[in-house]
């Protein structure tokens, strides 16, 4: 397997600066629908990196729930390691990549928790079996086998039948962005990347080298 060899041309589409909002939430709007219109492939994941006490980054993949003037919103265990790394370090970076589009958004920024009503909102939206994990899983935590799981939903279904509430260890996550960044692929690595710095009286947009 030759790794090394693998090429691909990037000629799918261009991004300059009169054609992107000068807003970058409107800019990110634009390609997230243009994603999903394009019926890729879960469009709504992104790569979440935080960094723990250590120094030591690490990553995994999450799925945006929402995202306004305030910021991008997924939700996930508050005892996990992303969980627990954010409880200590709150920024975070996070990263869509649209392979199909030859598209790459990048997002940094500092994280909050969402209020408790807009987590159990949410929490009572999602499906039975999911509301069910969410108590079954001690995220991120080592068990001796996947019978473990199967034993606590079965616990948590006889316990709370349809209506289980909103694990305390659960909710959701807001990451205020102060910077973004938007990549397209183009012909001979000589690809557009633009970036939007949050400063005093708005965004400031400027175009990087690839």
């Amino acid at each position: 397997m030759d790794i090394a060899a693998l090429r691909k041309s990037y000629e799918r589409d261009a991004l300059d600066e009169d054609a992107s909002a000068a807003d970058p939430l409107q800019q990110f709007e634009r390609w997230l629908q243009q994603a999903i219109d394009g019926q890729l492939p879960e469009p709504n994941a992104m790569t979440l990196a935080t960094v723990g006490a250590d120094g030591r980054p690490s990553t995994r993949v999450v799925l945006i729930k929402g995202f306004d003037a305030r910021g991008i919103v997924w939700y996930t265990n508050y005892d996990s390691r992303k969980g627990r790394e954010l409880a200590q370090h709150p920024w975070a970076a996070l990263q869509f990549h649209w392979v199909e589009l030859e598209r790459v958004v990048r997002i940094e920024g500092r994280v909050e928790k969402t209020s408790a009503e807009q987590s159990d909102s949410y929490f009572a939206s999602r499906p039975l079996d999911s509301r069910i994990g969410a108590w079954a899983s001690p995220q991120s935590q080592v068990i001796a086998s996947r019978a473990v799981l199967v034993a606590n939903a079965a616990k948590v279904a006889a316990q709370h039948a349809l209506h289980p509430p909103r694990p305390p260890h659960w909710g959701g996550y807001r990451l205020v962005p102060d910077t973004w960044e938007f990549w397209q692929g183009r012909k001979s690595r000589l690809h557009d990347r633009l970036r939007y710095r949050q400063q005093a009286d708005g965004w400031l947009r400027e175009r990087l080298a690839p």
